[in-house]
């Protein structure tokens, strides 16, 4: 199953985006004997600004994935659970597994209405940036969780 990071916005060479880069190389690597991976992060530019513009240019990436957004009124998941999460979506045959994070203000009402879940990183309001490289540690630690590594430790 392939999976992917969508985020609007291009981010500049900050140590953010090499640690986000690096977890997705690391889960890419470890997750393809598990069938899971590449990783892989796309950066989406939106030509007009507002929330609408946003999911019009994010549209393009979601097709044929069950899409999971990034959303300050999702759930929460512990590390386990997120795993999971994501070998359940495997065994069911899910192809390609889409992680999206949304503008400054959010994702589109209308876009998130057509999501199959939403995930929290809990109550507090992250950076971008941040958030990316949060999302790709966790989707790391997944992979590892799966392959049985002692990377994560309850």
């Amino acid at each position: 199953m392939k999976i992917s990071i969508v985020a609007i916005g291009k981010l500049a060479r900050s140590p953010e985006t090499e640690l986000t880069k690096a977890y997705a190389e690391r889960a890419g690597a470890v997750g393809r004997a598990l069938g899971l991976g590449p990783v892989e992060v796309t950066e989406v530019e939106s030509r007009k600004p507002g929330k609408a513009a946003e999911a019009e240019a994010l549209r393009p990436h979601l097709a044929d994935a069950h899409v999971i957004a990034c959303d300050e009124h999702g759930q929460a998941r512990p590390s386990r659970a997120f795993a999971e999460e994501i070998a359940a979506l495997r065994d069911r045959g899910v192809r390609r597994l889409v992680f999206l994070i949304g503008g400054a203000d959010g994702l589109d009402p209308a876009l998130l209405g057509q999501v199959s879940g939403k995930l929290a990183f809990g109550p507090q309001t992250w950076p971008h940036a941040m958030a990316r490289a949060m999302l790709a540690e966790q989707v790391y630690r997944a992979v590892t969780i799966l392959a049985g590594s002692p990377y994560h430790r309850d």
